[in-house]
């Protein structure tokens, strides 16, 4: 066996046959491909925020609009991240935990939103509840309001962010397996007590890793939401489309300004992600197995 292949003896593989300079040269593209992409455009994103002084981006950030996309955006998330949870859990369970007709349907209708632009989603609730639809006029004749008004949004919202806890819950559950959740009803626990007391410490890490997914994806959703607002300037409008309204009438300072706050908000959810993956790195690093 060539001794390139063992290091320390024993059969263990070498990590790596690669030259130093092969190693530099892919850590040094790996970090380029980063400043370029990615650090680059978030700097400039601040810079432009700041261009004409804190006060400035200050004031932006607490116009009248501005403070309704804001308020808009917090509400949505607020209500399709908990459904998401509820669903996400529930999926997780039937799919991980039992076996049934249909279950490699519902599998593919969890990555539905992850193969479908989401203008397309957003599409499809225009021609479900629009005024051509058989609904739409029902609806408006009843003073029911979907599109153009918070509920279209809040279900453009809940179709393209719902894969996310599902997906990170469900090859967490089925390593797991049914062993202690069988072993607790023997035992004389409740359904109930059984998911509060088992199931769910054993996937708390991977629900809350898929929470915060979520709850970013939500916050920064425009192609679904940009379909069924109406873009109607402090009624329907969040603030990814708060920021383009702001961009298309060239006002860039007000728009990079709330733009830099979705920035924030991003990085709060990754620094919140990089915490738990230091201090649980085993528990979250479980939840990544398939």
């Amino acid at each position: 066996m060539p001794s390139d292949t063992l290091a320390l003896g024993a059969g263990i593989p070498a990590p790596t046959t690669e030259a130093p300079w092969a190693r530099r040269a892919l850590m040094l593209a790996a970090f380029g491909f980063l400043a370029l992409f990615l650090a680059l455009p978030l700097a400039s994103v601040f810079t432009e925020a700041f261009r004409q002084g804190p006060a400035a981006w200050l004031a932006a950030l607490t116009e009248p609009d501005a403070l309704a996309a804001m308020r808009l955006t917090l509400t949505v998330t607020a209500i399709a991240v908990p459904a998401n949870v509820v669903f996400g859990v529930a999926a997780a369970w039937a799919i991980a935990k039992f076996e049934f007709r249909g279950k490699a349907l519902l599998i593919s209708l969890i990555d539905l939103p992850f193969s479908v632009s989401p203008v397309i989603s957003g599409l499809v609730y225009v021609l479900l509840f629009g005024s051509g639809s058989l609904i739409g006029p029902w609806l408006a004749h009843h003073g029911v309001e979907i599109l153009f008004a918070v509920p279209g949004i809040v279900l453009a919202t809940i179709f393209v962010t719902f894969p996310f806890v599902a997906r990170e819950l469900i090859p967490l559950m089925q390593d797991q397996g049914t062993t202690e959740e069988e072993a607790a009803l023997s035992l004389g626990a409740s359904g109930w007590q059984t998911f509060r007391r088992v199931t769910l410490p054993n996937i708390r890490w991977g629900l809350l890793y898929g929470v915060l997914l979520c709850t970013a994806r939500a916050m920064g959703e425009f192609g679904a939401v940009s379909v069924v607002s109406g873009h109607i300037r402090g009624e329907t409008n969040t603030m990814p489309l708060h920021v383009e309204i702001l961009y298309n009438e060239y006002n860039f300072v007000a728009a990079f300004a709330v733009a830099s706050l979705l920035a924030c908000l991003a990085l709060v959810t990754l620094t919140v992600k990089t915490l738990l993956e230091i201090r649980y790195g085993a528990a979250l690093a479980a939840t990544r197995k398939h």
